[in-house]
C-alpha cells in the first residue's frame, strides 16, 4: 500500500496544525444537554470555545460541515453473527445512505490532504431497526475527555491581531497534558491518502457486541478500501479536489469498503479512546459497502439526518466510552440550531455532483 508519512511537527505552532483537525472533530462531542457537569462546564462554555475556533456559520452543521451525501447498500456476510445478533450483520442487502465530510466548522474551508475526512453511514434493516455511525480517518482520538477537549479549544483559539493561536498557550497546554503526547504522535504519523474513496475510516469510539444469549463483547470498527490505496497529490489550485475526486470516481464506478470489526483483547482500553488496541487483536470481515450515489447537501437525502452514534440495532449498544455518550445529545443539539436557520448554499454544489457528461450537455 503506497503510503505518504505526516513530518512530526517541530514547532509549537505546527504542533497546534497537527492537533487542530482532530481537536475540531471532536467539536460537535461535547456540549450534549446534562452531559457535563454543571459545575465544571456547560453547554454554553462549550459553545463559546468553538465558536472562538472557527466563528458563526448558521444554517450549517457545527461540526464537518463542508460535505456531500451519498447512497448505496450493505451486504453482511454473516461472519460477525456470533457476535452480534443485529439483523444486519446477517446477510442480506440493506439501503444506506451518508456522507463524506471534512472535519472542522468551516464550510468552505479549502481541501487539503491532512485534513481529517470522515464517513457517516446509516444503514436500515428490513424491520426499520437502524445503524447510524459517524466515522474519521484518524487511529485514534487526540484527548480523553471534555475538560481536555475544553482546555484544547480555549488553547487553539486564534488572536484577532494574527489570527494564528497564541504559542505559550498552546505550549502551557502541552505542559500540562503530556499524556496526551502518545495519541498526538500517532495522529502525526497516520499514513495519508489520495482523497475519500481509498481511506480508512474508523469508529474510534468502543462499542458492545451483543448476541443471542446476551453475551456482550467490546468491539470496534473500520471501513477498510477495497479501492487501491495510492498517496496524496497537490492540488493548490482547486480547493474542492477532494470532493471533485470523489464525485468523479463514484460516477466511473461503485465505491466500496469492508466493515472491519476488531474484538477488544482483555488488556484493551474499551472506555478511552485516545489509545490504540493492540494489533493482534482478533479481526473480522463483517460485510461489505457500496457506495455509487452522489448528491450536494443542497437536496440530497443526508442533509436531514443526524448521524448519531446511539442510534443502534438490538445486538449492538454503547460502551462505558464517555466521548460516545456525548455525542447523542451534541448531534441532536447541532441539529435543532441548524434546523432554525436558513437553508445555507453549501460549497458542493448541485451541478458539481453532476457526472461530467451531464455538465457538458447542460452547459451553455
Amino acid at each position: 500500500m503506497a503510503t505518504k508519512p505526516v513530518v512530526p511537527p517541530a514547532s509549537v505552532l505546527r504542533w497546534f496544525g497537527v492537533v487542530a483537525g482532530p481537536a475540531v472533530l471532536l467539536s460537535g462531542f461535547l456540549w450534549a444537554g446534562g452531559w457535563l457537569p454543571p459545575h465544571h462546564l456547560t453547554q454554553k462554555d462549550m459553545l463559546d470555545a468553538l465558536r472562538a475556533v472557527d466563528g458563526v456559520h448558521p444554517g450549517f452543521r457545527r461540526n464537518h460541515a463542508k460535505g456531500v451525501c451519498v447512497t448505496g447498500w450493505f451486504e453482511g456476510n454473516g461472519h460477525a453473527s456470533d457476535l452480534s445478533s443485529a439483523p444486519v450483520l446477517s446477510g442480506g442487502r440493506v439501503p444506506v445512505s451518508g456522507r463524506f465530510a471534512l472535519a472542522g466548522g468551516m464550510p468552505f474551508q479549502p481541501d487539503a490532504p491532512a485534513k481529517v475526512r470522515s464517513m457517516a453511514l446509516r444503514l436500515v434493516a428490513p424491520d426499520g431497526q437502524e445503524w447510524r455511525m459517524g466515522m474519521n480517518d484518524i487511529p485514534v482520538f487526540p484527548v480523553r475527555t471534555p475538560q481536555e477537549f475544553h482546555d484544547l479549544q480555549l488553547a487553539a483559539r486564534p488572536e484577532k491581531t494574527t489570527g494564528k493561536p497564541d504559542p505559550l498557550r498552546i505550549q502551557a497546554f502541552r505542559d500540562g497534558h503530556p499524556w496526551l503526547k502518545s495519541p498526538l504522535e500517532q495522529i502525526a504519523h497516520r499514513s495519508l491518502t489520495s482523497g475519500f474513496a481509498d481511506d480508512t475510516y474508523r469508529s474510534l469510539d468502543s462499542f458492545l457486541f451483543v448476541d443471542n444469549r446476551g453475551t456482550k463483547t467490546a468491539v470496534r470498527w473500520a471501513m477498510v478500501p477495497v479501492q487501491t490505496t495510492t498517496p496524496p497529490e497537490g492540488h493548490a489550485d482547486d480547493h474542492n479536489y477532494l470532493f471533485h475526486r470523489l464525485i468523479e470516481d463514484i460516477h466511473a464506478r461503485p465505491l466500496q469498503w469492508h466493515l472491519m470489526v476488531t474484538v477488544a483483547g482483555s488488556h484493551d482500553p474499551v472506555a478511552d479512546p485516545s489509545q490504540a488496541w493492540a494489533a493482534e487483536d482478533r479481526q473480522v470481515d463483517a460485510g461489505l459497502l457500496t457506495l455509487n450515489t452522489v448528491e450536494s447537501e443542497e437536496d440530497g437525502a443526508c442533509t436531514g439526518i443526524t448521524f448519531d452514534p446511539l442510534v443502534l440495532p438490538a445486538g449492538i449498544a454503547p460502551s462505558a466510552d464517555p466521548i460516545l455518550q456525548a455525542r447523542s445529545g451534541t448531534y441532536m443539539r447541532s441539529f435543532s440550531l441548524r434546523s432554525g436557520e436558513k437553508a445555507p448554499v453549501p460549497a458542493i454544489t448541485p451541478a458539481m455532483t453532476m457526472a461530467a457528461i451531464d455538465r457538458e450537455e447542460k452547459a451553455p
